[in-house]
C-alpha cells in the first residue's frame, strides 16, 4: 500500500515518511480550524467590545471617558502582571508534563497557580492603593473613585487571565477565550446600560463598577466549565508542586508579557500624563478598532503555542518547523487582509464613537501599519517562549516597551496623538526583528514570512 493510500485512510503505516506527512497534515489541519475558530469568537467578543465603548463614550462624554480608558489599561497591566507568568507558562509546562506522565506536577501547577494568581492580584491592588494614598491628591480628584473599585477588579481579572491560560493549555480554545472576550464584554454593555436606566450617572466609576460585576460573573462561569472538563480528562491523585522550576522560567515569561502587553497601553498611559482626557479617549477609541488587527495573533498563538511545546517534548523536530512556517505565511496574510479591510471602513467605525473621533483616521491607519510589520517576523515569541529563550525574550520587549516609551516622550509634544502612534509601530516592528534574531540563534528555526538562512539549533 503506498504512503498517500496510508495516509488517505487514516491508516497507520511502517513508513517514516508517510507517518511524518499524515502527522502535519493533521496538525495543520487542526491548528487551522481552532485558529479559525478563536478569530471568530474574537471577533464577536470586538464587537461587543467596541459597541460597549461606543456606548460608554456617547453616554459619558470625552473627559470622563477619558479616565475609564486610563484607569481600564491600568486594571490590564496589573491583572496581567499578577500572574507571575504562570498563564503562559501553563501552555508550556502542562502539555510537556502531560506528555511525559507527569500528572502530580500538572496537579500542582493548576491549584498553585491558581492560587498565586489570585494572591498577586490583591496584593498589586493594595500596593497600588498604597501608592496612591502616598501621592496624595490623587484619590482626591477626578480618578480616585474609579481607582477603588479599580483595585477590586484586579484579582478577578488576574485569576481569569491564568484560567485563560489553563484551557489553552489544554487545547480548548474557546473555552479559554469566549468567557473574558465575549461573556465578559456583553455583561459589562449589558450592566452599563442597566445602571444608566436605574438612575446610576454616566461616570466612569459606574463604567468601572459594571466591569467589576462582569469580570466576576464571567470568571466564575469559566472557573465552573474549565474544573468540570479537567476532572474528565485529569484522573485525581497527588500534587506536586515545583515552584522553582515554574519560576525560574515564568518570572521572565511574566516580564517579557507584560512588556508585550504594555506595547498596547504604553502610548495611552504617556498620553494620559502629556495631553487632556479628550485626547486620551479619541486615540483610546482608534485603538479599539486596531484591536481587530491584533485578534489575528493572539488566535494564531492560542491555538499553536503549545503545539509547539507538545511537539519539541515528542522529538518532532520537522513538525515542530512545519508549525513554525504555516503559522507565520498564515498570520501575515490575515493580518494584512484584516487590516486592509480595518481601513475600508475606519470613518464609519470612528464616527459611531461620537462628533470629532474621525479625527483618529491617521492614528489608526499608523497603528495598522505597525501590526502588518511586526507580522512579517512571524512567531518568534511563541517560539523563545514555549521552547526556551524567554529571558531573551523579556529583555527584548523590555527594551523595546522602553525605546517606545522614549519616543512617546520625544514625538507626542510636536505630533500629538499621531506622535504615539508612531512611537508604538516603529518599536513594534523592531521588536518582530529582534525576536526572529533571537529564534534563529537559539533554535534554528526561522520564524519571518521570507526564512531567514537557517542554522543549526544550540541544544
Amino acid at each position: 500500500m503506498t504512503a498517500t493510500k496510508v495516509i488517505a485512510g487514516g491508516l497507520a503505516s511502517s513508513s517514516p515518511v508517510s507517518t511524518a506527512l499524515a502527522r502535519l497534515r493533521s496538525l495543520r489541519a487542526a491548528a487551522a480550524v481552532s485558529a479559525l475558530a478563536v478569530f471568530a469568537v474574537r471577533i464577536g467578543a470586538a464587537g461587543f467590545a467596541y459597541g460597549a465603548q461606543v456606548l460608554m463614550a456617547r453616554m459619558m462624554g470625552g473627559a470622563e471617558y477619558g479616565i475609564f480608558a486610563t484607569v481600564w489599561v491600568w486594571i490590564a497591566i496589573l491583572g496581567h502582571t499578577a500572574t507571575f507568568g504562570l498563564s503562559q507558562g501553563a501552555c508550556r509546562f502542562l502539555p510537556a508534563d502531560q506528555a511525559t506522565g507527569r500528572l502530580d506536577s500538572v496537579r500542582g501547577f493548576l491549584l498553585g497557580g491558581a492560587l498565586a494568581s489570585l494572591g498577586g492580584g490583591l496584593a498589586l491592588s493594595l500596593g497600588g492603593l498604597a501608592v496612591a494614598f502616598l501621592q496624595g491628591g490623587l484619590l482626591a480628584g477626578p480618578y480616585g473613585t474609579p481607582i477603588l473599585v479599580a483595585a477590586l477588579v484586579v484579582p478577578l481579572f488576574a485569576f481569569q487571565d491564568y484560567l485563560e491560560g489553563v484551557a489553552r493549555s489544554q487545547g480548548w480554545p474557546l473555552l479559554a477565550i469566549a468567557p473574558p472576550y465575549l461573556l465578559r464584554q456583553a455583561l459589562i454593555m449589558a450592566a452599563m446600560v442597566g445602571a444608566v436606566l436605574s438612575g446610576a450617572p454616566a461616570e466612569a466609576w459606574a463604567a468601572i463598577a459594571c466591569t467589576l460585576a462582569a469580570t466576576g460573573l464571567a470568571a466564575t462561569a469559566q472557573a465552573v466549565l474549565l474544573l468540570a472538563r479537567l476532572r474528565r480528562h485529569l484522573p485525581r491523585g497527588p500534587r506536586l508542586y515545583r515552584w522553582r522550576l515554574w519560576l525560574t522560567a515564568c518570572l521572565p515569561i511574566a516580564a517579557g508579557d507584560l512588556a508585550a502587553s504594555a506595547f498596547g497601553f504604553v502610548d495611552v498611559v504617556i498620553l494620559g500624563f502629556l495631553a487632556p482626557p479628550e485626547a486620551v479617549g479619541l486615540y483610546f477609541a482608534a485603538t479599539r478598532i486596531q484591536q481587530f488587527v491584533a485578534f489575528v495573533h493572539y488566535a494564531a498563538s492560542a491555538t499553536t503555542a503549545q503545539r509547539l511545546a507538545a511537539a519539541r517534548a515528542h522529538g518532532d523536530e520537522a513538525g515542530l518547523a512545519q508549525l513554525v512556517r504555516i503559522q507565520a505565511r498564515w498570520t501575515f496574510l490575515a493580518t494584512a487582509g484584516v487590516g486592509l479591510g480595518i481601513l475600508a471602513v475606519s470613518p464609519l467605525l470612528l464616527g459611531l464613537f461620537g462628533e470629532g473621533f474621525r479625527a483618529s483616521l491617521p492614528v489608526l491607519a499608523i497603528l495598522v501599519a505597525g501590526s502588518v510589520a511586526a507580522s512579517l517576523f512571524g512567531p518568534a515569541e511563541d517560539v523563545l517562549t514555549m521552547l526556551g529563550g524567554e529571558r531573551l525574550c523579556a529583555g527584548i520587549t523590555l527594551a523595546m516597551l522602553a525605546l517606545a516609551a522614549l519616543l512617546c516622550l520625544v514625538l507626542i509634544p510636536g505630533l500629538g496623538v499621531a506622535g504615539a502612534a508612531v512611537a508604538v509601530a516603529l518599536a513594534q516592528t523592531l521588536r518582530g526583528l529582534a525576536l526572529a534574531l533571537g529564534a534563529r540563534t537559539l533554535h534554528g528555526l526561522s520564524t519571518p514570512v521570507v526564512e531567514f538562512p537557517r542554522r543549526s539549533a544550540a541544544r
